[in-house]
């Protein structure tokens, strides 16, 4: 590793950083200037029913501070991707090496990216619309059919049937399971796109995973991907400059939606194909995204077998509101336990 590969990571995160602060001005005006926020406070839970304990600590919050901020993130990336892509086919000597756009690594993560952005766009446009937005099954239906496409493209693009554990011989073959089984993580990772609930906490949560797998890429030797997932972290940092509390808008389904789509591709392209462990890492460095997730499954079991609660609220992060912690206190925690679960999932996967 030279002193230029690292500069190929931390330009384009820089890049990032820079055109998403460029661009909050501008998104801000048009999103306060058109009330671009739901009209109505609170929510159901998954029985269909008020999420009382909920709509008593977020009702108010909900209403007058805006959704589509994942548009900074996402926006940030396209616009470093293109302008990098464009300067190579200009001055192909000097920005040769710091385009970062590939067949064979970032293709499929930004296309994942681009298509979970523009459905979550939809639904939270008819969020702020008064409509209800697209019903949970339908956003289920459209990832799982998303990574189904992208498991297909590793399958039989890329030879990819097999993923590696840390101190085994050699990969696991898998064979077709191999496809179901992207699917499925692709399945729980969106799922755990709910985090996105306080104030600062997704973005600091997706930024220290982001940041994690620009790591085990760039030792690796994927510049590419190193390159987008450095990209989309400096997107989130952009971000959570103006999320910190108090929120100048919401991460919401685009910003979500994208993410974890593109964090599923990302997570397999780090594995048997860059001889890394990027999938079996996947739920340590994603750590707050598989609390959230448990949670709320723990939750629903408790409801249904036990007739009771297992937590005030679910998922965990309202638990502890509930309780009484403030909502700085929370996510900052969450922060900490992120990035202690990242350093442990990079040492895992570059053992």
């Amino acid at each position: 590793m030279t002193t230029f590969d690292v500069m190929r990571i931390f330009i384009p995160a820089t890049i990032a950083f820079l055109i998403g602060v460029g661009l909050t001005p501008f998104l801000t005006h048009l999103l306060y200037k058109n009330r671009m926020w739901k009209r109505t406070g609170g929510k159901n839970g998954l029985d269909g029913k008020p999420a009382e304990v909920f709509n008593q600590l977020h009702k108010t919050k909900e209403v007058g501070t805006p959704r589509f901020g994942g548009i900074i993130v996402w926006g940030s990336v396209l616009l470093t991707a293109g302008l990098l892509q464009v300067l190579w086919v200009f001055f192909p000597d000097a920005f040769g090496q710091l385009a970062f756009i590939s067949r064979n690594q970032t293709w499929v993560p930004l296309a994942a990216l681009i298509v979970g952005a523009l459905v979550g766009f939809v639904d939270d446009l008819f969020e702020v619309q008064g409509r209800a937005g697209l019903k949970l099954r339908i956003r289920l239906l459209i990832v799982a059919a998303v990574a189904l496409l992208c498991a297909w493209w590793f399958y039989d693009k890329l030879g990819v049937s097999s993923i590696s554990f840390p101190f085994a011989a050699g990969p696991v073959e898998l064979g077709a399971w191999f496809i179901p089984l992207f699917v499925l993580v692709a399945l729980f990772i969106y799922a755990g796109g709910v985090i996105d609930g306080l104030d600062g906490l997704a973005g600091g949560v997706f930024l220290t995973i982001f940041g994690a797998y620009a790591g085990i890429a760039f030792f690796q030797d994927q510049m590419d991907i190193a390159a987008l997932a450095a990209a989309i972290a400096g997107g989130l940092l952009a971000f959570l400059w103006f999320n910190i509390p108090p929120a100048r808008f919401y991460l919401s389904e685009t910003g979500t939606m994208g993410l974890t789509l593109a964090l599923t591709v990302i997570a397999f392209l780090t594995d048997t194909l860059g001889g890394g462990r990027g999938v079996t890492v996947l739920p340590i460095i994603a750590l707050p995204l598989v609390i959230t997730v448990v949670s709320n499954v723990l939750q629903i079991l408790s409801k249904k077998i036990l007739k009771k609660k297992l937590f005030r609220i679910a998922p965990l992060h309202h638990h502890f509101e509930a309780l009484g912690w403030p909502s700085y206190k929370v996510t900052m925690r969450y922060w900490i336990v992120g990035i202690i679960a990242a350093i442990i999932g990079m040492i895992i996967a570059l053992i």
